[in-house]
């Protein structure tokens, strides 16, 4: 299993609407795509940086992962975002390595993609995410 590219990195944001206006303001990007994710809890935005994108996180609720991790920890990095071909081959290769996953199956993100998390305690504490975009 090799990560072809990095797909995005997601930051935890309060407003999104507010921090896609800074986004536009200081860096002159818009979002490419924006859309309410009800199974993880989220609305994103995906702001465009070359090949890669950076993802603004809005939780829909306190008591959602990214709202826990508000609490927490305020405004900030959330996780990074890894791309890969095949992501049954990328979970198998790291279950055969011992890393404890926090999804044994890839589910279905944000753009249709199918995505898998990665226990942070595996990666010196950053939440690794694993992408295989949807084709086309």
């Amino acid at each position: 299993m090799k990560p072809y590219n990095l797909d995005h990195v997601a930051i935890a944001v309060h407003d999104l609407d507010a921090a896609l206006a800074e986004y536009e303001r200081l860096y002159g990007v818009t979002a490419l795509h924006r859309e309410r994710v009800e199974e993880q809890g989220v609305e994103e935005a995906m702001v465009a940086v070359g090949g890669s994108f950076i993802q603004l996180l809005q939780p829909l609720s306190p008591e959602t992962p990214v709202g826990r991790f508000l609490d927490q920890r305020g405004e900030g990095l959330h996780h990074i975002a890894l791309a890969v071909d095949d992501i049954e081959a990328a979970l198998e290769h790291l279950r055969a390595e011992g890393a404890r996953l926090i999804d044994e199956q890839p589910r279905i993100g944000g753009r249709g993609a199918r995505i898998a998390f990665v226990h942070p305690k595996e990666t010196t504490g950053t939440l690794i995410e694993l992408v295989e975009p949807p084709l086309g």
